[in-house]
């Protein structure tokens, strides 16, 4: 089979494996059922702004042609650092679009994908956003009033608990089960305080605390971890080809490397197989 189209991140639905499928424009590919068969990715040398659908030379941010990655409220460093949003301040690129975004519930999380981790994310991109780091298992912590109140939050946190993953950590193997429940209450108590005068000047109801939820389990679909983690750069080799021994996050797995697929986004390219 060969189909050709621009990338987009992955599809993951659930399952024992996850079920994982390529994007290609309007085209899905079916990826479970290539593990432990060559497969092929070409990049033709085109590359289509996700947003405007310009042709660009270069992607930045994932996708983005240069003019929108410097003008569109998503591309600001704040959706990376959520807590020096500057809305308040009326400096935003797109106050419209933030007040459909940002000011929205949010919710504050801990996971095990490299080791335990802080992060945020809306709660529409459940679970999404935990299956795109690899995680192996996830814990809710607080669902919050807005975007910023959520960065603030992960901000105070991180002080304890890594707040990124390391790819290459997580591509080597699975991580081991780790107590989430028991680092959720430890860090509610060394922070306390902090984590008390973010919530008074929030507001009343701006923070409630998920104390009851439960650790989510994701399983994924990994005939062999690679001993060595080496990355494939369509950039550099726009044929990328290799025999699937897996899919993890946003990663396929090569016996021949690794590649990041959502870090191409825009790029038209064939797959076969």
């Amino acid at each position: 089979m060969e189909i050709t189209g621009h990338l987009d991140k992955m599809r993951v639905q659930p399952g024992e494996p996850l079920t994982y499928q390529m994007v290609l424009d309007e085209h899905l590919v079916d990826l479970n059922q290539y593990l432990g068969k060559a497969i092929t990715i070409t990049w033709t040398g085109a590359i289509k702004c996700c947003h405007c659908g310009r042709s660009t030379n270069k992607s930045f941010n994932q996708g983005y042609c240069y003019p929108c990655f410097t003008k569109l409220a998503q591309c600001d460093s704040c959706m990376m650092s959520p807590e020096k949003c500057h809305f308040h301040m009326g400096t935003c690129r797109e106050p419209q679009w933030a007040e459909k975004i940002c000011f929205n519930d949010h919710i504050v999380y801990l996971a095990n994908s490299s080791g335990i981790k802080v992060g945020i994310t809306r709660m529409k991109n459940m679970p999404s956003r935990w299956l795109d780091q690899g995680a192996s298992q996830a814990l809710p912590i607080a669902r919050v009033a807005n975007r910023r109140l959520s960065g603030l939050i992960e901000d105070t946190l991180r002080k304890q608990v890594a707040d990124k993953t390391s790819w290459q950590a997580m591509l080597k193997t699975e991580a081991p089960a780790v107590d989430l429940e028991a680092t959720r209450d430890a860090l509610r108590e060394q922070f306390s305080a902090e984590l008390a005068a973010i919530e008074l000047d929030a507001g009343p109801g701006s923070v409630s605390w998920l104390g009851s939820e439960t650790v989510r389990q994701f399983n994924y679909p990994v005939l062999q971890y690679p001993t060595k983690v080496v990355s494939h750069n369509l950039d550099k080799t726009p044929v990328v080809s290799g025999v699937l021994l897996g899919i993890k996050g946003q990663y396929l797995m090569l016996d021949t490397g690794v590649i990041n697929l959502r870090k191409y986004t825009s790029y038209a390219v064939t797959f076969s197989a």
